[in-house]
């Protein structure tokens, strides 16, 4: 199915011309915060915040670029793979991945990031936000727990911001609860999403298969 893309930028466009433009009109439309909401942002680690990253095997990294074009990307690994060197330090290793290297050229144009831990079968999540820098110094990357091979980077986060989530959203979203879960057969496969995006000339979801096969089985390579 081919996407009209006049036709889908025209319906933004539309949407866009009386959409909020100011904090005012969007606070209008809501009551306040929780006082503790507010409070419970904190510019650095608690031992009880760092004790959570130390038993996340998930985050997910957002970063903009320059020109403010905004990506998020997950990063996985064994539990603590993100390493706490200080309440206002922690460092991210690099791990194989599809070498486009989004996060690492956005951190280097703009310096910052935003992270979100999770615990997979926990509700619980930790958001982080802060300055960072890429590092490949030797005696940094020695002191990290490689995921997989030894990293070649490592993601620097100079913590700003510290905020621990209620669990309302992953509640919500039945998150580890397989019973709840839409039937593996509802959804397009990774390999047919892939297939579409690519939208190559000869090419089959079988081959597609073979490589994401022969990927997962590198995936630490």
């Amino acid at each position: 199915m081919m996407i009209d893309t006049e036709a889908t930028g025209s319906l933004f466009a539309s949407l866009q011309a009386d959409a909020l433009s100011s904090p005012d009109q969007l606070r209008e439309l809501y009551q306040q915060p929780n006082p503790n909401a507010l409070r419970k942002e904190i510019d650095h680690l608690t031992e009880e915040s760092r004790a959570l990253i130390g038993c996340s095997s998930l985050v997910f990294v957002g970063s903009a670029d320059a020109e403010g074009r905004a990506d998020v990307t997950p990063r996985g690994g064994p539990a603590g793979f993100v390493s706490v060197l200080d309440e206002r330090t922690l460092v991210i290793p690099d791990a194989t991945g599809n070498k486009r290297l989004d996060t690492m050229h956005n951190v280097l144009q703009t310096g910052s990031v935003g992270l979100l831990f999770l615990i997979p079968g926990r509700p619980t999540t930790l958001r982080v936000n802060g300055r960072a820098c890429v590092s490949a110094r030797p005696e940094l990357l020695a002191r990290l727990t490689p995921v997989g091979k030894p990293p070649v980077t490592a993601l620097v986060v100079h913590v700003e911001q510290v905020y621990p989530h209620c669990p309302k959203s992953l509640l919500r979203a039945n998150a580890w609860e397989p019973e709840r879960w839409v039937p593996a057969d509802a959804q397009p496969t990774s390999a047919e999403v892939t297939l579409a995006q690519l939208n190559l000339p000869g090419l089959t979801i079988d081959q597609i298969e073979e490589t994401e096969r022969e990927s997962l089985r590198l995936r630490y390579e």
